[in-house]
Formats: C-alpha cells, structure tokens, sequence
C-alpha cells in the first residue's frame, strides 16, 4: 500500500517530529534529536536541505547579520554554519534505518529536491515558504514520490492551485494546515481549516503542522480528523534560533505522541451499541417496565398500571412501553414487580 494511502485509510495519526535545523549545524546534536524523536514514538525525523546559493541571492547572503540568532558575521555565514553537507545528510540517513525512525527531509530548492530524490526518501515536504513555487512543486510532482506540503502564509486561492497543480500528476499528497508565526498566537490558529480541507479536498491527506507553544492544539487537530501531526522539537529551549521556543521539549513531545495514540483509542467506531464495560453499570442502575399495582389476569394493561424502576430481576426495558400497553395478561400480577414477557400476551 503506498506511503499516503496507508495513513489515510488507517487509524494511527503520522507523527512527524520537525528537526529543521535546531541541531545548530552540531551533527551529534542532531544524532540526539533522532533518538528523542524514536525514544518519544515519532514516526519520523524530518530534517530541512538547503543548497545556499540556489535559495537565496547574492544580495541576501552578503548581507551583514546582526541579531542574537547569529552563526557567522553576514546572513550567508549564519546559513552555511547551519547547513550539513551532502555525506552528512547521508549519514543521518543511516542513522535514522539504525534506530528505527523514518527519515526525511524538506528541499529548500530544486537542487536540494534532486539531492533528496536521489537518496531515495520515502516522501518529500514541502514547507509553507515553498507551497506557492509552482517550480519547485511541479518537479516535486513529476518525481511521482508522495509530497507532503504545508500551507502556511497562503491564501485559500493558493491552496486550490496546489491541489490542482499536483492533482495533474497523482494524488499522492497530503495539505497541511499551519500559521507561519513562531509561536503561533492562539487566536489566529483557525483549526477550522483542517474541516475545510477534509471537505474540499476528501481526495488527499489532511495534516496539520503546528507552531503554537503547548501540545494541546496539537492533539485536537488530530481529533479533528489531521492523519498527519509535525512539531518542531529541541534539546534546549534556550538555545538560539527562531524555532526553539516554539519547539517542543523531549518531555513535552513524549507527552503529545502518548496523547495521540490514546486519543486514537478513545475515538474507536461510530458504532453507538450497550458496550460490555456497561454491563455492571447496567446490571445495578439498569431501569425495567415494573407492575404499578396488582393485577388480574386478562386485564388490558393501561399507562397507570406501569412505571419504570430498578428491579431484579430485569423485565422488559422501557423502550418497549409502547409494546406493552394495551397487551392482556396472562397471569396475576402484582404491584412493584417487573413486567416479564411470560405475563403478556
């Protein structure tokens, strides 16, 4: 069963634990987000794959970078200090079959798109900054291997571009909603749009991609039906970078997953039925069709002559009331006693 199809049809949600580049371009560190994300039930490590000179311009990367986020004295140094080299994305690679994770990744560019092809990844992601580059997504699509694209910073307009333009080449894909706000205000989450993706696209995965402080958004995006969650994690909140604080803990992240795979528990079948942990309950607090005084037999049973209470033993439920009045007796009967099917004809 393709990759998609499995986590569309099944009932377990596709946990993805967003690596980005909170390793601080420390491959060890990234080594110890891997096994957080496999040691926390992650389904996936996701890393992101950037080929410098073909994401951004010349101007931008020579550009002096004065903040307190900084890795080098100009914008291309910070970039380049933060970037992993081909081997070393092959390495994690490794790493990741050896301890049980999935690995993946999300290309910055088209180049980065041919490294990660060529590795042969199980899908390709594509980021929110990314989701309104037809370029990039059309050759994403003609790989033909199944895309994962979040949505983030585009209008519903764009969205219906996406779905069309990918919808040409497969339906292999899955649209994320996600607010590109790090941390995400609560207010402007608008999980609403998850309801709107599953009614417009019924077709595709519908995932949600949070940046909001906290798990609990998270776990009621899955509620809403999101068969794909992503969160960013980290070893150290303090550390510097953008996404740190709008990360999650190892404990925070073992947290979520539990939640999740609970949740799934809990939402079972849309089978509504007595269930057999009911059936204590139900013995003792059960209610029966109970005689309201005593009764001849042949008389026709009347609304006054029947209440419902607890009884032992059980008679006929109250469901059946309608069933029962009118009905003759077959037998005395007398008051505060249940009703049997033997005592009416």
């Amino acid at each position: 069963m393709e990759f998609l199809d499995a986590i569309k049809k099944g009932k377990r949600t596709f946990v993805v634990a967003e690596i980005g580049q909170n390793h601080q371009g420390d491959i060890g560190n990234a080594k110890k987000l891997i096994d957080v994300a496999m040691e926390c039930g992650a389904d996936c490590a996701k890393f992101q794959k950037t080929c410098i000179a073909e994401k951004f311009t010349r101007s931008v990367l020579e550009a002096p970078y004065v903040s307190p986020n900084s890795w080098g004295a100009t914008y291309g140094d910070h970039k380049a200090h933060l970037e992993f080299s081909d081997d070393e994305f092959r390495e994690l690679q490794r790493y990741c079959q050896e301890v049980g994770v999935m690995f993946a990744a999300t290309p910055m560019d088209c180049a980065s798109l041919d490294f990660l092809v060529g590795i042969s990844v199980p899908f390709i992601k594509i980021g929110s900054g990314d989701a309104n580059n037809f370029v990039l997504l059309e050759k994403a699509a003609r790989t033909e291997l199944p895309l994962v694209i979040s949505t983030g910073m585009q209008d519903f307009g764009t969205v219906k571009s996406i779905y069309k333009l990918v919808s040409k080449h497969h339906k292999k894909f899955a649209l994320l909603h996600c607010v590109s706000s790090y941390p995400a205000p609560l207010h402007q989450l608008n999980l609403e749009v998850i309801n709107l993706y599953k009614r417009e696209f019924p077709d595709v995965v519908v995932g949600y991609s949070g940046h909001e402080l906290g798990t609990k958004m998270t776990l009621a995006a899955a509620a809403m039906g999101a068969k794909i969650v992503e969160r960013h994690i980290t070893l150290d909140k303090s550390w510097k970078g953008t996404d740190h604080k709008c990360s999650l803990s190892p404990r925070e992240f073992k947290s979520l997953v539990d939640d999740i795979r609970a949740l799934e528990l809990a939402m079972g079948e849309p089978v509504k039925k007595r269930l057999y942990c009911e059936q204590p309950t139900y013995k003792k607090l059960g209610k029966s069709l109970v005689f309201a005084q005593t009764l001849k037999a042949g008389h026709e049973i009347a609304t006054e002559d029947v209440t419902v209470k607890v009884c032992t033993p059980k008679g006929v439920d109250p469901t059946e009331i309608n069933n029962v009045i009118g009905k003759r007796l077959n037998c005395d009967v007398y008051a505060d006693n249940p009703i049997l099917d033997h005592h009416i004809k």
